[in-house]
């Protein structure tokens, strides 16, 4: 879903980067729009930090693109935290002499404020009305906290919580997206795994890989939006549970062939989507205690680690069914590249040495793809010469591809 998070400028804005983390962590795209008083309490990097966007609070910023438009008119959700009163009050009265007013006065999507300021100022007349006013417009205006506000005022007016803030939007949002969100797998059960395995060396170390489970994640939450029943096998991840999805989690790619599998010999898994990023190999052996550096004058020696091959998941999916259709199963193929080819000279490869349904293939490195908001992938199936292309695009968009794609071919 495609945000924009206005932060206005009150003491509160620093609670406004918890609202975007959340955001974010659960699969969001996050466009943040300060005031350039909210850039007095928390700066542009921190946001740009955070969100992995670019902020402005200037309408003359990116004017080819018609940015003061553009960002209402493509927004899924408007979310205001904190929405001081003279922010209210300009949006109650229409004016747009930033970046973020404009905004509000482009959006077509659920708009929601989040107060936060002195008590005396929330109940001003003038407060009063300019909240009725946005109301009535269609406009979900939050109740702000009671408690503590800054030095030693205490009473309504504080900043709700983030967690509370999220909730909220996402509530306002969920109308929406139900209308817009097919039901196409009403009645199937889905398989999905998600992160990365950790192969123990030792009980402090282990062999890993850069994955965040945010595509897995968003692939689970949309197949639960568009009805299924979903089981999340999740490996090493930390972000907050997709609604509708029970979640198994594992650490090993052993643990996690045991649990996909026993959730696939159950007998009634129609779809399995395997977005985990599964380490290809583990140590031979297991050091039941750390593993010493030597001290020795003059030794330098650093310990062999051998290494065994973890079992093929995908592939052995595929195996078991034999020559059935069911499960339908989605591989990933995170590609960096190589001298025997491109990525999609790579994910061809693949997809017909593991003979699964759908590829979905993407390029991999320290900075694209593991732990980012957005990505580009291509999708590969048997007998399709050119795949589909999907991004740059936030995960949740591209999970919604991966299973308009899915949804077609089972049905």
């Amino acid at each position: 879903m495609r945000v924009v998070l206005g932060v206005s400028g009150g003491i509160a804005a620093y609670k406004a980067a918890l609202v975007l983390r959340l955001l974010t962590e659960a699969g969001h795209q996050v466009t943040v729009v300060p005031t350039a008083a909210a850039l007095r309490f928390v700066g542009a990097p921190t946001w740009e930090a955070l969100s992995g966007r670019a902020v402005s609070t200037e309408v003359w910023d990116d004017v080819p693109s018609v940015n003061h438009v553009r960002l209402g008119q493509e927004a899924d959700l408007v979310l205001v935290a904190p929405a001081t009163a003279d922010l209210m009050a300009r949006a109650a009265h229409g004016l747009a002499d930033d970046l973020l007013t404009t905004t509000l006065l482009a959006a077509r999507c659920p708009v929601v404020l989040a107060p936060a300021m002195h008590t005396e100022m929330w109940t001003h007349p003038a407060t009063v009305a300019n909240v009725a006013t946005l109301r009535e417009r269609g406009v979900t205006v939050l109740d702000p906290a009671s408690g503590r506000l800054t030095g030693k005022d205490t009473g309504p007016g504080r900043l709700p919580d983030p967690e509370e803030i999220v909730a909220a939007a996402l509530a306002a949002v969920a109308p929406v997206e139900e209308a817009a969100t097919p039901a196409d797998l009403a009645g199937r059960h889905v398989l999905v795994s998600a992160g990365g395995t950790r192969e123990p060396l030792d009980p402090v170390r282990f062999l890993g890989n850069r994955s965040s489970g945010k595509q897995g994640y968003a692939v689970a939450a949309e197949a639960a939006r568009r009805g299924a029943r979903v089981t999340l096998v999740s490996a090493n991840v930390e972000l907050a549970t997709p609604a509708g999805c029970d979640v198994v989690r594992v650490g090993t790619a052993l643990e996690l062939q045991e649990a996909i599998v026993a959730a696939v010999d159950a007998g009634d898994v129609d779809v399995v989507v395997m977005a985990a990023a599964v380490a290809d190999f583990r140590p031979a052996t297991y050091a039941g205690a750390k593993i010493k550096k030597t001290h020795g004058d003059g030794d330098d020696s650093a310990p062999t680690i051998e290494l065994v091959r973890n079992p093929d998941v995908l592939a052995g999916l595929v195996a078991a069914r034999g020559g059935a259709t069911s499960p339908f199963v989605v591989g990933f193929a995170a590609e960096t590249g190589d001298a025997t080819g491109g990525v999609l000279d790579l994910a061809r490869a693949k997809l017909a040495r593991k003979g699964c349904d759908l590829l979905v293939a993407n390029e991999v490195g320290a900075d694209k793809t593991f732990g980012q908001d957005t990505s580009t992938v291509h999708l590969l199936a048997p007998g399709v010469d050119e795949p589909v292309t999907v991004g740059p695009a936030s995960k949740a968009d591209i999970a919604r591809a991966i299973w308009d794609v899915v949804a077609a071919r089972l049905s």
